[in-house]
């Protein structure tokens, strides 16, 4: 008879366990509280008009269409009881014979209330949308607001610079160049101020230093303006707050300085660690739970190699899947299961057209041969052959053009309807 395994989340990780789970052998229930898995390292280019959000979104029911031990159900997850083997949803309760955590992260604003009421965040596609129309409409706006106005439509903050971050200042960067002149020629772009602010003394903090110099050099003859060794205190929808005393007027923060785990009331004390992570052993198992998983972003696995856990990046997630669906069809069998080990294979950062920087284990480089590297690999991991070929042409066409068609504002229409 087949096991019951409930999988929380349709992420990279939830989406290869289910992909490479034996379907002889498992009873599938995948639970998301969105009907689509999201290709999240190129939200940065949603945001800035240079995709469409179909191109990186693929619904659950499309990626499993033919698998008939798979059930998807959008609901969210209130709280697993470990005793019982048994979850309550906002659509009801379901039980499990093994359950595998695979919640990722959220955005983590440290407790600070106000930012996050009016700071702009990357962690869907929905925010991803909401800041294109918001871009796209504070552009309209300059063109009739009064001058006093003008600063705080103009600057246009973004906190945070890891990959996410440095990948955002320089798309916007790239469109203030080449794109909005040709849109909005009633507007003086060389006062539309892109600046990125961040905690430590670089950018790419935890790249090789030659993927910080890289970054930080081209982001400048971009025209980006770098606040290093500044923290943001404080954001009330117009005053941006600096530790330095400084304040900036903006209507516009995208906040990409951190995340918190997604956790799920119900596990033990003792598997609750920094960050809302939860703590598992070498196959995943939650501290203190039998039949309970968490991969990903969500799990927190000390190894003598990383003492403080993982890096939260899809490498590492696809990874833990694969090794867990093993791990879990040799433990049916009766067979011994294999600790996860993980290899770091390297990390990437695209800062705009030609720029790029890699890290590698045996090399860093930089620039041309950096983005094409970027760019193979990411179209490597986009799920489909059509969405692969869809991302392609636009890149090319921006590419050749530098210029792309999508800059539509796509939000509902509050005004009363008129026949």
């Amino acid at each position: 008879m087949k096991k019951k395994l409930i999988v929380i989340g349709g992420g990279f990780a939830g989406i290869e366990l289910v992909k490479k789970l034996d379907k002889n052998l498992f009873d599938i229930l995948l639970i998301d509280k969105i009907n689509h898995h999201q290709f999240q390292p190129l939200f940065y280019q949603v945001a800035t008009s240079q995709l469409e959000p179909a191109s990186i979104s693929f619904p659950l029911r499309h990626i499993f269409r033919g698998q008939k031990n798979v059930q998807i159900r959008l609901a969210e997850v209130l709280e697993i009881d470990t005793v019982n083997q048994s979850i309550a949803t906002s659509i009801g309760p379901f039980t499990f014979d093994y359950l595998v955590i695979a919640t990722g992260c959220k955005t983590n604003f440290f407790g600070n209330a106000e930012l996050s009421k009016h700071a702009f965040t990357l962690k869907t596609t929905y925010d991803v949308i909401a800041i294109r129309n918001h871009i796209i409409q504070t552009f309209e706006t300059v063109l009739s607001a009064r001058e006093e106005e003008k600063e705080s439509l103009l600057n246009l903050a973004i906190v945070g610079a890891g990959p996410t971050g440095v990948e955002l200042a320089g798309a916007f960067a790239e469109i203030k160049k080449h794109i909005l002149p040709n849109d909005y020629p009633g507007i003086d772009f060389s006062k539309f101020n892109i600046l990125l602010v961040e905690g430590s003394k670089d950018t790419l903090v935890n790249m090789s230093e030659t993927a910080r110099k890289a970054s930080k050099k081209y982001l400048q003859t971009m025209g980006v303006t770098l606040l290093t060794e500044t923290f943001v205190k404080n954001y009330d929808g117009l005053t941006l707050e600096l530790n330095t005393g400084k304040t900036i007027q903006t209507k516009t923060v995208i906040w990409a300085a951190g995340v918190t785990g997604n956790a799920i009331k119900g596990l033990p004390a003792e598997s609750q660690t920094g960050g809302n992570r939860l703590l598992v052993d070498r196959t995943n198992k939650v501290t203190g739970c039998n039949t309970v998983f968490a991969i990903g972003d969500i799990a927190n696995m000390p190894t003598p190699n990383y003492p403080k856990g993982h890096p939260q990046v899809a490498n590492v997630a696809i990874n833990q899947a694969k090794l867990l669906a093993q791990n879990l069809k040799n433990t049916l069998q009766q067979k011994p299961t294999t600790p996860f080990e993980y290899k770091d294979l390297g990390s990437m950062a695209t800062v705009g057209r030609n720029k790029a920087v890699v890290d590698l284990p045996f090399i860093s480089f930089k620039g041309y041969f950096a983005w094409l590297v970027w760019m193979f690999l990411h179209l490597m991991l986009i799920l489909s052959v059509r969405n692969k070929l869809i991302i392609f042409i636009n890149w090319a066409w921006a590419y050749i053009t530098k210029n792309t068609s999508l800059r539509l504002i796509l939000k509902p229409d509050n005004s009363s309807n008129q026949n």
